[in-house]
């Protein structure tokens, strides 16, 4: 989920004061004005699954769009019935171009919806966007109303400017991402016609990364990503009065499994993007760590090394497929035995690596013939994208016009996005999301999501100059 910046803005973030790079109120170019209005207007729309307001957004939107001079031929909003019955929308925008690169359009997607936030654990209402001690609080701040917002603020900038792009340039912006990915399914099916194009740049995948300092250490371009897949575990009991105890209980039988699951670890797996990964980490990693990564890239049965590495929770799951237990649920009375004990244990699998082979190693590792496995929903992997030169240019030109001279490296997510389907349906993607991030404030999904102000604006200024780059003249 993150980007950077350009060559063709009227004010460089980098070339303002230090102390005006974090306040809002230095930012007064009118796509800036702009950008900033809509960033608030959207994240106070509780657009979470269950709330319906998804179509709400995507109609705020559109209504932006049409304002900034796209025709109504050209800004669709996609209602969608999702397979739970809730109501959603995807938002579709093109942005035509002159035809003369003769290539077929460029797609950038990002969504909608977000996770749900509860305003009473919060320390600031996560549907009212707020500006404090240099960041934005607030729910989809980050994850993805960030996204949204930079892409729709480039398109009006750029419309506004007069750019006529040498190829249409098309938005589709998602509903459902955070649950069960069908708008983004739909719009590579259905409403292929809207959406087809020859590559994709992902606004919720890529990252720039800053230290602890606020020192850019690198960018992240994000060329696949793992498959999603939860399964559900279950022991049966006939159970009994509570005060008559079995030797057979479903709770502790499911314990054991669990604990069993825990201590299985799958095979180190490695491939191009992976090994390119570690290797460029290396070099600015310091200490054990660092000399890990590097051993590791050269070879990756380092058994030593591999441990290291498996110490971090954020690299771990790049290295193998990973497995861990999300949900318990059982019994039904205090004073009765358990009847059933179920687990859902999720996983994200390394690209190539089968669905059922994993569904059966759980089974083996187990520990127990009697435990029911079930594979939940439809599990679906993607490719790796082959990394594309002149996308890998563009991004790296935006990256070093903020940030000179950080390395740019490809990555593979350990997390899934709708950047899966757009792979899936045979479109490569990229996720070069414009903005830069400390590990430490890195609250997607949890409680005071937050992003810095000026990596805010920069990311209006990375998207700029990208599409700059890649459809003008």
């Amino acid at each position: 989920m993150f980007r950077a910046l350009t060559a063709f803005a009227a004010i460089m973030v980098a070339a303002l004061p230090a102390a005006a790079q974090n306040h809002s109120s230095y930012y007064t170019a009118d796509y800036q004005v702009t950008a900033l209005e809509i960033y608030r207007d959207i994240i106070a729309i509780r657009s979470a699954a269950g709330h319906g307001k998804v179509p709400d957004l995507a109609n705020y939107l559109a209504e932006r769009f049409r304002e900034g001079g796209f025709d109504d031929e050209d800004v669709q909003v996609l209602p969608l019935a999702l397979s739970t019955g809730e109501k959603t929308a995807s938002l579709v925008v093109r942005y035509r171009g002159d035809g003369s690169s003769r290539r077929k359009p460029i797609l950038l997607i990002g969504h909608m919806d977000i996770v749900d936030a509860l305003p009473q654990d919060w320390e600031r209402d996560p549907y009212t966007l707020v500006e404090e001690d240099g960041y934005f609080f607030g729910r989809g701040t980050l994850d993805d109303k960030f996204g949204v917002t930079t892409l729709t603020s480039t398109f009006l900038r750029l419309r506004a400017e007069g750019f006529t792009p040498t190829r249409d340039l098309v938005i589709a912006f998602t509903g459902d991402e955070e649950t069960l990915q069908e708008t983004i399914r739909d719009l590579v099916t259905t409403h292929r016609n809207l959406t087809d194009a020859e590559y994709v740049l992902n606004a919720d995948g890529g990252s720039g990364l800053l230290d602890h300092d606020n020192n850019a250490k690198a960018y992240y371009i994000q060329a696949a990503e793992k498959a999603y897949a939860s399964f559900q575990l279950t022991i049966r009991n006939p159970g009994g009065h509570s005060s008559m105890p079995r030797n057979d209980n479903a709770i502790y039988e499911l314990a054991t499994v669990l604990k069993n699951i825990e201590a299985y670890r799958f095979p180190v797996q490695t491939n191009d993007i992976t090994r390119v990964f570690f290797e460029k980490m290396a070099a600015m990693t310091p200490g054990e760590t660092g000399e890990a990564m590097r051993r590791f890239a050269a070879n990756p049965d380092d058994q030593e090394a591999i441990e290291i590495i498996s110490r971090d929770p954020a690299k771990v799951g790049i290295t193998r497929t990973t497995c861990v237990a999300t949900m318990l649920a059982a019994g039904h009375a205090e004073n009765a035995l358990p009847q059933s004990a179920t687990a859902t244990i999720n996983c994200r699998i390394f690209p190539g690596v089968a669905f059922d082979s994993v569904k059966q190693t759980l089974a083996e590792v187990s520990g127990n013939s009697e435990v029911e496995i079930v594979t939940l929903d439809e599990p679906r992997a993607s490719p790796a994208s082959e990394l594309n030169e002149e996308v890998v240019s563009a991004v790296t030109d935006a990256v070093h016009a903020r940030y000179p001279g950080i390395p740019i490296i490809p990555y593979m997510a350990a997390y899934a996005t709708d950047g899966r389907e757009t792979r899936i349906a045979g479109m490569p993607t990229y996720g070069v999301m414009g903005l830069f991030i400390r590990e430490e404030d890195e609250f997607s999904h949890g409680l005071n999501e937050r992003v810095a102000v000026r990596e805010f604006y920069g990311a209006l200024e990375h998207w700029y100059r990208i599409l700059n780059t890649l459809a003008g003249n």
